[in-house]
């Protein structure tokens, strides 16, 4: 349910009413959901409030979502600015902005919209539901349909399609799906949104993902896989860490897998881990365990250590969660005779 001052009666565009300056960003390596949730509300808000200057501050997002009306003008050298009347941190809690946290320190309300239930909300209004599939979708709700034209449309699809694997993951819902209708009814080319920003990888992406599968190890029992990329290998390749997307999802999409992990080295004894899994292992709650966060099928923390370190670290988590399940399924299957 939502979480904070407004709960369920959030209204866009009372918040938003008198403001002069509106500012937006979402977390540090900016994803399609939060990317297309940033730019679908900078459009929203501009062709409501035309007189209004409505920002947007992230991290360089991949040069896949370069078609989105406003890509262009997304601040990623966040400098120093006066305070913002409204300032929306979306997809994350403040604490994972960066460098955008003094925006949202310093301005005068601040609004969290977010779907992950690690987050506790941390601004004056925050509107927090883990039930809905992607940011993007719960921006979508909260806007006056008749308002919504067709650079906003596309930003929120794009961001809906990438939180739910174009509409596959469980997280997917039948009102998901009836809003995709909606959105696609505006008549841009969603056919190759899906192909150019979810499917299709450079070849520097696909290199790392082919090395990344050929060295992946199995454990527990076959149940789990891990793989990893250090700094030499990034740097052998000249890749950042967008160029990484996607790996861990095909991970877990090899046969029998319950839990995927995938790690990319940050600094000396230091790793950015990313973590998918199936109906066995909420990883979500190991995720936290360590600071991270995320949802219970698709979750990230960093881990100090050294590789090995890491992965014993975690499989103590993933195994303990196996074995939980299993438990409480014979129970279950027992009770039935």
């Amino acid at each position: 349910m939502a979480k904070g001052s407004e709960g369920m009666g959030l209204n866009l565009l009372e918040e938003c009413r008198n403001a002069v300056r509106i500012g937006i960003s979402g977390h540090e390596r900016p994803d399609g959901d939060c990317v297309g949730s940033c730019l679908g509300l900078q459009q929203y808000l501009r062709n409501c409030f035309p007189q209004a200057e409505v920002r947007v501050f992230l991290e360089k997002p991949a040069e896949i979502f370069r078609e989105l009306t406003g890509f262009e003008e997304i601040d990623s050298e966040f400098p120093d600015e006066e305070p913002f009347d409204v300032f929306f941190v979306l997809d994350s809690g403040v604490e994972r902005t960066g460098a955008a946290v003094k925006y949202v320190e310093a301005a005068g309300k601040t609004i969290n919209i977010d779907h992950h239930v690690s987050n506790q909300g941390s601004c004056q209004i925050n509107y927090i539901k883990p039930e809905v599939g992607s940011t993007s979708e719960l921006i979508y709700d909260l806007m006056e349909k008749d308002r919504i034209e067709k650079a906003t449309a596309m930003a929120i699809y794009v961001g809906m399609i990438h939180d739910t694997g174009v509409f596959q993951y469980s997280n997917t819902t039948p009102d998901t799906l009836r809003k995709g209708a909606e959105l696609i009814a505006f008549g841009f080319d969603f056919p190759r949104l899906i192909q150019e920003t979810f499917y299709q990888k450079s070849y520097v992406q696909a290199q790392i993902m082919g090395r990344a599968l050929m060295e992946s190890i199995r454990f527990l029992e076959g149940r789990c896989i891990v793989s990893s990329i250090d700094r030499k290998s990034m740097e052998f390749y000249h890749a950042e860490p967008k160029d990484l997307d996607g790996i861990v999802n095909q991970l877990r999409n090899i046969e029998g897998i319950e839990c995927a992990i995938f790690m990319y080295q940050t600094s000396v004894l230091e790793y950015k881990v990313s973590m998918r899994s199936g109906d066995k292992v909420n990883v979500a709650e190991i995720a936290a365990y360590f600071g991270g966060g995320g949802h219970a099928r698709a979750a990230g923390c960093t881990l100090s250590g050294t590789f090995h370190d890491c992965v014993n670290n975690l499989s103590l988590h993933i195994e303990k969660q196996l074995k939980k399940w299993e438990a409480e399924h014979d129970e279950r299957d027992n009770s039935d005779f």
